[in-house]
C-alpha cells in the first residue's frame, strides 16, 4: 500500500465550503478584507449557526449579543472569527467512521490547538493563530485515515496500545503515517506551505529528521497534552520538558516553565461545536 491509496477516492475525501476555502487562503494576504469575508461566511447560514452560537458562548465573554458576522468581527476581531468558521467547517468536512468517537478526537484536537497557542506566545515572531490552526489540525490524517482504510487502522490501534510510536507502527505496517496524510489533504486543502510543513513534521524530533518551527510548537503541544492526561505534576511537566525542541525553535522555556501551571487551564472555546 502507498499514500495514494488514501486519495485514489476523492468521493471520500472530506471537502470544506467554498467559505472556509477563501478563510484558508487568507493566511497568506495581509490585505484580506474582512467586511466581505463575513458577508460570504454570513450566505452559509450552517455555518453562521455555529459560529453565533461559539461567539455567544461564555469562553469569550462579550459585552453584548453578537448577532451577525459583522457584530462577531467587531467584537472579536477577524482572526477570531477565521478561526470559528475554520473550525466549524473542517469537523463539519468529516463523517465518523462507526464506532468512533470523533467528538473525543475533536476535544483532543482543541485541547492540542489551545496549547499550541500558548506555547506561540513564547516564541518570538510565531502567530499565535497558525499555531493554534496547525494544533487543531494536526491529525486530522489519522481521522482520514480511518474513514479509507478502517481495518488498516484498527491494527495499528491494537499494536499501538501494547506500545510504541504510532507513527512508527504505521510507517512499518503501511509504509507511510497520519502526519504525512494530513499534510497532502492540507495541501489539497490549499493551506499556507507553513502548515503542511508543521503537520508533515511533527514526529520530526522523534524520527530525528528536520522540522519547522510550528512543527516544533505540534510537538511540544502533544508532549503537554500528554502530560495533562497522565495528570503529571508541574516538576514532572518542566523536569522531562523537550528542552531541545524549544531551543530549536527558540522558545523561552524558561519563562514558560514559570507559568506552565496555565496550560492545565487552557481551553479552545471550541467544544461547544460539538454539543
Amino acid at each position: 500500500m502507498n499514500m495514494a491509496t488514501i486519495f485514489a477516492e476523492s468521493q471520500q475525501l472530506p471537502h470544506i465550503p467554498r467559505v472556509v476555502q477563501e478563510l484558508i487562503e487568507s493566511f497568506k494576504d495581509e490585505d484580506i478584507d474582512a467586511d466581505k469575508i463575513s458577508e460570504k461566511v454570513a450566505m452559509d447560514q450552517a455555518l453562521t449557526a455555529k459560529v453565533l452560537r461559539l461567539a455567544n458562548s461564555a469562553h469569550y465573554g462579550v459585552p453584548r449579543t453578537v448577532a451577525n458576522t459583522n457584530d462577531a468581527v467587531m467584537l472579536l476581531g477577524f482572526s477570531t472569527l477565521r478561526t470559528m468558521v475554520l473550525a466549524s467547517g473542517v469537523t463539519g468536512a468529516f463523517k465518523a467512521p462507526e464506532g468512533f468517537d470523533q467528538n473525543a478526537f475533536w476535544k483532543h484536537a482543541f485541547a492540542t490547538a489551545a496549547l499550541s497557542k500558548w506555547i506561540a506566545t513564547y516564541i518570538p515572531g510565531c502567530d499565535k493563530e497558525t499555531a493554534f490552526t496547525c494544533g487543531m489540525l494536526h491529525s486530522v490524517g489519522s481521522l482520514l485515515m480511518r474513514m479509507v482504510i478502517p481495518q488498516e487502522v484498527a491494527s495499528i490501534d491494537e499494536a499501538a496500545a501494547m506500545g510504541g510510536k504510532r507513527f512508527e507502527l504505521e510507517n512499518g505496517q503501511l509504509g507511510f503515517n497520519y502526519a504525512e496524510v494530513g499534510a497532502e489533504l492540507a495541501k489539497r486543502w490549499k493551506f499556507p506551505e507553513e502548515m503542511q510543513l508543521a503537520i508533515a513534521g511533527q514526529n520530526g524530533p522523534d524520527a530525528g529528521a528536520e522540522y519547522s518551527p510550528y512543527a516544533g510548537v505540534l510537538y511540544i503541544a502533544k508532549y503537554l497534552k500528554k502530560a495533562h492526561d497522565e495528570d503529571w505534576s508541574e516538576e514532572q511537566i518542566v523536569e522531562q520538558f523537550p528542552k531541545a525542541v524549544a531551543d530549536t525553535i527558540g522558545m523561552d522555556s524558561g519563562k514558560a516553565y514559570a507559568e506552565v501551571s496555565e496550560t492545565s487551564d487552557l481551553t479552545s472555546g471550541l467544544d461547544s461545536l460539538l454539543d
